[in-house]
C-alpha cells in the first residue's frame, strides 16, 4: 500500500491536525505560505493527491480511491480523527472521505467546489499540456511559449509550469501523471460525490468572482452537509486561498477557532 507524501508544520503541537488537499494539476508547494501560517496553531499536513506532486502514480482515480488515500494516510501517521481541507479535486476528495468515513473527521473545509456532478471544462488546459514535446522542449520558456498558443492566462500557465522537474533520464516532465488524469478526466469531474451524509461542523468557502458555488447549488450540500455554512470571500475567482490568502486564512482561523 503506497502512501500520499506530505509535508508537516507544527509537528510538535498536541491538537488535532489540519490535513490539506491542492486541486486538480496542484501540488503541496501551492499551500506552503498557508501550512507555515496555521502550522503555528496546530499541525498541519500539506498533502499531495495521488497522481500529483511527489505523489505514487495509479492508473485509477475515482472519488473512491481519494478517499481511500487519505484513509490509508491517516492509519499511516496514526492520526485518528482529523479537520479536513480541500480546494476543488481536493474537496471533492475530502467529501467523499467524510461520507464514507465520517468518524474521523473533526471538522470539515470545502474550497470552491460542490458535491455535485460538473460538466468537462479542462479540455483546453489537457491539450495544451498533451501538446508538449519533452523531447524539443529543452526550458521553463520553450513549454511557457507552447502552452502559451492555447492558454491565454499567464497565472495558469505559471501554475502548471510549478509542476516541471528534471527526471532521470535528464529530460523535463510533469510531476503530475498527465496519462491517467486525461483518461479519467469526466470520471472524477463528471462524477457527483457519492450520497452519504456528514453530520459534522463543515464550511464552504466560495471565491466571489467563481461560479464553482452557485446559489442554487446550497439545496444540495445541504441535503448532504446539513450543517454546511458557505462564506464567500471577496476579490478572489476560483483559486481563493492565492488571490486573497489573508482573508482565506481567517476564515479557516475562525472556524477552526484558532483566533
Amino acid at each position: 500500500m503506497e502512501i500520499l507524501h506530505s509535508k508537516i508544520f507544527g509537528e510538535n503541537l498536541s491538537s488535532t491536525p489540519l490535513l490539506v488537499f491542492h486541486g486538480l494539476f496542484g501540488m503541496l508547494d501551492n499551500w506552503g505560505s498557508f501550512g507555515k501560517d496555521l502550522g503555528e496553531f496546530l499541525p498541519v499536513h500539506l498533502i499531495d493527491l495521488r497522481n500529483h506532486g511527489r505523489s505514487f502514480h495509479s492508473e485509477s482515480m475515482s472519488h473512491d480511491d481519494l478517499a481511500d488515500d487519505i484513509a490509508n494516510y491517516m492509519n499511516h501517521y496514526g492520526i485518528e480523527k482529523a479537520h479536513l481541507l480541500g480546494h476543488s479535486l481536493g474537496g471533492k476528495a475530502v467529501m467523499q472521505f467524510a461520507v464514507k468515513y465520517p468518524e474521523k473527521v473533526e471538522k470539515l473545509i470545502v474550497v470552491d467546489i460542490s458535491p455535485k456532478a460538473y460538466p468537462p471544462h479542462h479540455q483546453g488546459v489537457i491539450k495544451a499540456l498533451e501538446s508538449v514535446d519533452f523531447n524539443m522542449a529543452n526550458s521553463r520558456n520553450d513549454v511557457e511559449a507552447v502552452l502559451s498558443q492555447y492558454i491565454p492566462e499567464k497565472s495558469t500557465i505559471q501554475f502548471l509550469t510549478k509542476n516541471l522537474y528534471w527526471d532521470d533520464s535528464k529530460k523535463l516532465n510533469w510531476r503530475f501523471n498527465l496519462k491517467t488524469l486525461s483518461e479519467k478526466y469526466t470520471e472524477f469531474v463528471s462524477n457527483a460525490i457519492k450520497f452519504g451524509v456528514f453530520e459534522g461542523e463543515t464550511l464552504f468557502i466560495s471565491g466571489e468572482r467563481s461560479n464553482y458555488i452557485l446559489p442554487q447549488d446550497e439545496f444540495g450540500i445541504k441535503q448532504q452537509f446539513p450543517k454546511a455554512k458557505i462564506v464567500i470571500v471577496k476579490n478572489a475567482a476560483h483559486w481563493v486561498q492565492a488571490e486573497n490568502p489573508v482573508d482565506f486564512a481567517n476564515v479557516v482561523k475562525q472556524f477552526l477557532n484558532l483566533n
